[in-house]
């Protein structure tokens, strides 16, 4: 039984197909999923990496407080309708997600005409609870790519966050706080570049969830 997620609490969130399937088939769908993230999640949550894989995917957030969120909502709300009052309600976090994954799994099933759940129920969550499982967990959602074999350098796989963070243009992630935390930009790179001990990695996601990935 999954705890619901809790307001202000830094988490690992994941999840892969139903029976293994894959999540995204073609391009749009890996862009179509972040732009459904964008709308449901980012009210709830910020968020500090990711990276979507054919059939899995692997975030990394802090979910926003109640006040956080009627901020967040409010300052979007300015430059459209000014209000005199409050006008949003905090949303619960695992509400948002449920949301966003029906949501997707509807447009996907209607675009490649499929049927039947998508996703694996519930979607998986673990608690951060250290400095040192927050590094190592960004470092291994972005390497991710390469473990699994879909390429060669996990650097030149577009679906994940890495290369957002690097780069000048304005982006939705957390790009400060992630640099902030881990000492600067040449660190980020550098602490990417060395081995991962898989050893270290023990606890930070379900065995079963690892084992039999394409």
């Amino acid at each position: 039984m999954h705890e619901p997620l809790q307001f202000g609490q830094y988490y690992h969130i994941y999840n892969r197909g139903n029976n293994r399937e894959n999540l995204f088939i073609e391009k749009r769908n890996y862009a179509y999923f972040l732009r459904l993230y964008a709308r449901h999640i980012l009210p709830v949550a910020e968020t500090f990496a990711y990276c979507l894989l054919p059939n899995h995917f692997h975030f990394l957030i802090r979910t926003r407080t109640e006040e956080e969120q009627l901020e967040y909502l409010e300052i979007k709300q300015i430059g459209s309708v000014l209000k005199t009052e409050p006008i949003f309600k905090a949303k619960k976090p695992s509400r948002a997600f449920n949301n966003f994954f029906i949501a997707y799994a509807r447009g996907f099933n209607n675009a490649t005409d499929r049927t039947g759940v998508l996703f694996e129920t519930p979607f998986r969550r673990k608690i951060i609870t250290s400095d040192a499982y927050f590094y190592r967990l960004l470092a291994y959602i972005h390497m991710n790519p390469q473990k699994h074999g879909f390429v060669d350098d996990f650097r030149d796989w577009p679906w994940s966050s890495y290369r957002s963070l690097l780069s000048e243009k304005e982006t939705r992630l957390e790009r400060e706080s992630v640099f902030e935390w881990l000492g600067g930009r040449d660190f980020f790179e550098a602490f990417h570049l060395e081995a991962v001990d898989e050893s270290a990695m023990a606890g930070f996601i379900e065995k079963d969830f690892e084992d039999g990935f394409c």
